[in-house]
């Protein structure tokens, strides 16, 4: 039985993000992914200009005039979403956690998906995959989806974001749209990304709040690494030290940003406290502008 609070939220999120669905995606959702191959549509006479590989010779042979074989692009996808629970999602300095605004957003992706008649499934990992939900349509499998984000208890600290990415490749046949939401902390995950995104569409989300990268003069404050559990106290009014964690935070994401332009995921930037529908809007535009 599914608490009573549970369902609230997934009721909250699907009401609250109904807007964005149409506002962010609007027609581009299927104009910039890829269906997963090519389907027979009909057979019809020769026309000038046709390529002479796709005549069908039997039809052909049979009326005694020239037809070809018409195919079409199958327009069904399967939309996965790989969402990282480990313990550093659990942090947040304005309204939101990174992991609540990982489930909002993960909601708008997967009521896109539905709208447009395609499967949506989930992969729930850590430092190990913890739960998969194999992909399927309609709305009911997708409140299904976002219960199990919202009652999901983590049983890894830790991030591994190279198990999701093998299993993933494991477990699904054809080729699907692999939305990746993770603040990606995890090491060595290139290879693993590498080799997903030559058999999927691999898109990473990578979630963020501004004192990750940037520390006010607070005094002496007592950090804990939620992921390692470890506790260091630090003095956050020394201007060397502001500047040393701006520096390594820095160099931190331009290692990430050099990983996904070597494995050639395109990267979605989302931020505790502020709209994501910008993000989401501006990954749309440029890869529709690329496709043209």
């Amino acid at each position: 039985m599914i608490p009573r609070e549970i369902l609230k939220k997934v009721r909250y999120v699907e009401i609250s993000t109904r807007g964005l669905v149409d506002e962010v995606f609007g027609g581009e959702y299927h104009s910039v992914f890829k269906g997963r191959g090519i389907d027979f549509a009909e057979v019809r006479e020769y026309q000038y200009g046709d390529d002479v590989r796709t005549i069908d010779w039997n039809v052909t042979a049979r009326t005694g005039q020239p037809f070809v074989k018409v195919y079409q692009e199958e327009r069904e996808l399967t939309v996965m979403l790989l969402v990282d629970v480990s313990a550093s999602g659990d942090f947040g300095s304005r309204e939101q956690m990174k992991g609540e605004m990982a489930i909002e957003l993960c909601a708008v992706l997967a009521f896109s998906a539905i709208k447009n008649n395609d499967k949506v499934g989930l992969i729930i990992f850590s430092d190990r995959v913890e739960k998969f939900v194999p992909p399927r349509k309609g709305r009911s499998h997708v409140l299904r989806v976002l219960r199990e984000l919202f009652f999901h208890e983590p049983e890894g600290r830790r991030t591994d974001l190279s198990a999701p990415l093998e299993y993933m490749s494991r477990v699904l046949r054809r080729r699907a749209v692999a939305f990746v939401v993770s603040d990606f902390l995890g090491e060595d995950f290139g290879k693993s990304l590498a080799v997903a995104g030559r058999r999927h569409d691999v898109i990473a989300v990578r979630t963020g709040d501004r004192r990750e990268a940037d520390l006010p003069a607070m005094g002496l404050v007592e950090f804990e690494d939620p992921e390692t559990g470890r506790h260091a106290v630090v003095n956050t009014s020394s201007r060397a030290f502001r500047e040393r964690y701006r520096t390594l935070a820095a160099q931190r994401r331009e290692q990430q940003d050099q990983v996904f332009r070597r494995s050639a995921v395109d990267v979605i930037d989302i931020e505790t406290g502020r709209p994501y529908v910008q993000p989401l809007r501006r990954f749309f535009e440029e890869r529709a502008r690329r496709i043209r």
